[in-house]
């Protein structure tokens, strides 16, 4: 007796693209990326983005309302609103992503460090950390700029970008020391002891790619805060300041004492930050969502 067994053919699903996973899995995470994408593309060619020189003042056009000439109206120099939120986007992402990145990226280190050796280094560390994270955010980067003054290089206030990231450092360092103390106990990394490998390289090839996670999404979720800091000082008058476009410089001064005859001098900037502080968050807690795999499960 014999018998024919049929064919059995396997089709294989085509894996998407992991942008376009993102995208369908996380719906808000995607609409926050492309208005970050936005206002990043137009900060990038602000020059061409922009319809006038965010620096020219034209005393004939003081105070216009929005028109077809100055879509979201002018200032009381008669610059022209839109341009200077699109050069101040240019601002807002610069100062954002620097702090942030110095932020996370020292507090990610300061936090393997401090899990990986334990003793009298974490507790060290771990009590300058709690001294850091007793001042709230805006009183600490206001201490510093105080402190420090102003620095400006290529364009940018060096101090203020320390200001704004320094708080944030004790934070990443929380929560990637949390990350790196379950890792540090697992039996590839007392191999890797035995093995005689320094603690260099234990700490950068074998700790530090898992905890990359945790410090993208705090990365990311810091940029709002960033983004809010610099607004806040600049509009205390200690962080950006005049004539360079910013949005809470453009909150402050003149658009406060006109604030009832040019409202659009404080709605623009001001939906300018919350949109961005909104898509940032947005992203980030989608982010978190996507590469925590507790919650995938």
């Amino acid at each position: 007796m014999t018998t024919t067994a049929a064919a059995i053919t396997y089709k294989v699903p085509k894996r998407r693209h992991p942008v376009l996973q993102f995208m369908v899995h996380q719906p808000l995470g995607a609409a926050g990326l492309a208005f970050i994408v936005v206002m990043a593309i137009c900060a990038a060619f602000a020059p061409w983005a922009a319809p006038y020189d965010p620096l020219a003042v034209d005393y004939g056009a003081m105070l216009a309302r929005p028109s077809p000439e100055h879509w979201l109206g002018t200032d009381s120099f008669g610059r022209d609103v839109l341009s200077r939120v699109i050069y101040g986007a240019r601002t807002a992402l610069a100062i954002g992503f620097i702090a942030s990145f110095w932020g996370s990226t020292a507090g990610a280190i300061i936090g393997v460090v401090s899990a990986y050796f334990g003793g009298k280094t974490d507790l060290i560390i771990q009590r300058i950390m709690d001294v850091l994270l007793s001042f709230p955010i805006i009183v600490l980067a206001i201490t510093v700029v105080a402190v420090l003054g102003k620095n400006i290089v290529f364009g940018i206030d060096v101090n203020l970008i320390i200001a704004i990231g320094l708080p944030m450092m004790p934070k990443v360092a929380r929560v990637v020391r949390s990350s790196a103390l379950a890792i540090r106990e697992l039996p590839y990394i007392d191999a890797a002891r035995a093995a005689g490998y320094s603690h260099t390289r234990i700490i950068f090839r074998h700790i530090v790619p898992n905890v990359v996670a945790p410090y993208l999404i705090m990365l990311t979720a810091f940029v709002a805060q960033a983004i809010l800091a610099e607004a806040s000082l600049s509009f205390l008058g200690l962080g950006v300041t005049e004539p360079t476009p910013s949005w809470g410089l453009m909150l402050s001064g003149a658009a406060a004492d006109f604030y009832q005859q040019a409202p659009w001098m404080i709605v623009f900037p001001g939906l300018a930050i919350s949109f961005a502080v909104f898509a940032f968050n947005l992203y980030g807690d989608s982010l978190r969502d996507w590469l925590d795999p507790k919650i995938k499960l």
